[in-house]
């Protein structure tokens, strides 16, 4: 009991430290369900018997510039956040170093294979499993403060963390996302917990041409992304109503 107490201490002190590096949000998953993931390389997680996953929040003022397609300011805001991101993953495994426990940061956006679009591990994957959210219809995060509304990255860690547990899926019979994916690539199938692979969530394929084929060549632009079915989303969309009733 003496033990857990000490890692249950640990573990408020490392998050409110990871909250202090700029983080909006911070969980812990433990490693050996995630072995189930594709990861690149396949030993990544080996070494590791924790993954602490971090998000930070989006201005809510981005979106309500996004119609049918990503903006410019947008994409500067989504590349600043992963920049900030993986400042504050280098922070955190840093820190843990300093504390005795071998670290790893993952990019926040980095993808390693290009034609089936993976990343060394699924960052979405980690924050479902770490307790900050549920995987929405759109296959991406959702957390109850922010929606979707934010941007994700992952340490790997040895260090003795208290485990956070996945959380409800709460998106119910909700087809914001699906109606407006200017693709039409949401099928708007609930999950419980997650989906076994991308294509019985979406048409994934319609996504990837959308954004690559599409979005990718509007000028100042030029990565691929989108935002919408992002924008649309409720729980995302709450952020906005508070700000407006807070002016």
């Amino acid at each position: 009991m003496k033990e857990k107490n000490v890692h249950s201490n640990y573990t408020e002190e490392f998050k409110n430290r990871i909250i202090g590096f700029g983080a909006d949000l911070v969980g812990i998953a433990d490693i050996e369900p995630l072995k189930e993931l594709r990861i690149d390389p396949p030993e990544l997680l080996d070494p590791f018997t924790r993954a602490v996953s971090i998000a930070v929040k989006l201005p809510v003022a981005v979106f309500e510039q996004i119609v049918d397609r990503p903006t410019p300011i947008y994409k500067s805001v989504y590349t600043t956040a992963n920049l900030i991101l993986d400042e504050i993953a280098f922070r955190t495994a840093m820190a843990l170093q300093n504390d005795g426990f071998h670290s790893l940061p993952i990019p926040a956006s980095q993808v390693l294979d290009m034609e089936n679009w993976y990343a060394a591990i699924s960052h979405k994957a980690v924050a479902r499993m770490a307790g900050l959210g549920w995987q929405g219809k759109n296959l991406l995060l959702i957390t109850p403060q922010y929606g979707s509304r934010v941007r994700l990255a992952t340490i790997l860690t040895k260090a003795p963390l208290d485990v956070d547990g996945p959380v409800k899926n709460r998106c119910g019979d909700c087809t914001a996302c699906q109606d407006a994916c200017p693709s039409q690539a949401i099928k708007g199938v609930n999950t419980e917990t997650h989906y076994k692979n991308r294509n019985e969530a979406m048409y994934f394929s319609r996504c990837v041409e959308k954004v690559t084929g599409e979005f990718a060549k509007i000028p100042e632009v030029g990565v691929p992304i989108c935002g919408i079915c992002i924008k649309v989303c409720p729980f995302g969309r709450k952020m906005h109503v508070k700000e407006t009733d807070e002016r």
